[in-house]
């Protein structure tokens, strides 16, 4: 399947400010597998349209568009909805079926954020278990920042710098991160990623999900 790709633009109205929207690009495949997944979760978890607006916070009108395969979803959009769903982001972009071994080549995963200054954030892998855990790699220049909504109760997120400093903030607190250091935070609160120092920053983030009816098996 040809996972989403994202670029930065401007906010749209009731949408988090992260200074840029990543907007998905509208490929006929993504926004079919998109839609298909969508649909399909909110049918199984017996949600009317105009519930898992509510649930998501996503526009009645947006989710509409998107299940009709129109539009161009962000990924705070897409966050949102797999949120209120009880999914991985990954579930609502997977389109073939698992393999018992799946190698996975880090620039073979597409970006699903792209900052204005160079950075990036690609989804690697997500466990196919009740409880999954994303695997991302993000790439962040000096002072660039990704802000995300509060999660899930129960969602927990881990960062590990691999290379160059990073500033994590966790519900207004900054937390200084360096290469060779790891943190660990509930992503139920607001949170926001930014480089620091002078060069790129490097890491690797997992966000732990909890178990939950619509998750995966």
């Amino acid at each position: 399947m040809a996972l989403a790709v994202v670029r930065a633009g401007t906010p749209a109205p009731g949408q988090p400010a992260n200074g840029k929207v990543d907007e998905v690009a509208d490929t006929a495949m993504t926004l079919r597998t998109i839609a298909r997944n969508v649909r399909a979760a909110r049918v199984r978890a017996a949600l009317s349209q105009e519930e898992l607006s509510r649930r998501s916070q996503v526009s009645k009108g947006t989710l509409v568009a998107l299940e009709n395969m129109q539009g161009n979803p962000s990924l705070a959009t897409l966050v949102r909805l797999a949120d209120a769903l009880g999914l991985a982001v990954s579930a609502l972009l997977r389109g073939a079926p698992r393999q018992p071994v799946r190698v996975i080549s880090a620039e073979a995963a597409p970006p699903l954020w792209t900052g204005g200054q160079g950075g990036e954030a690609r989804l690697l892998l997500t466990t196919p278990t009740s409880a999954p855990v994303e695997v991302w790699r993000w790439r962040l220049q000096p002072d660039e920042e990704y802000t995300s909504q509060a999660h899930q109760a129960g969602v927990v997120e881990t960062v590990s710098v691999t290379a160059g400093r990073m500033t994590l903030i966790v519900d207004g607190t900054e937390h200084p991160v360096r290469a060779g250091q790891s943190a660990i935070f509930h992503g139920d609160a607001p949170h926001s990623y930014r480089g620091a120092g002078t060069g790129a920053c490097s890491l690797i983030m997992t966000v732990h999900l909890p178990p939950g009816p619509a998750s995966p098996a």
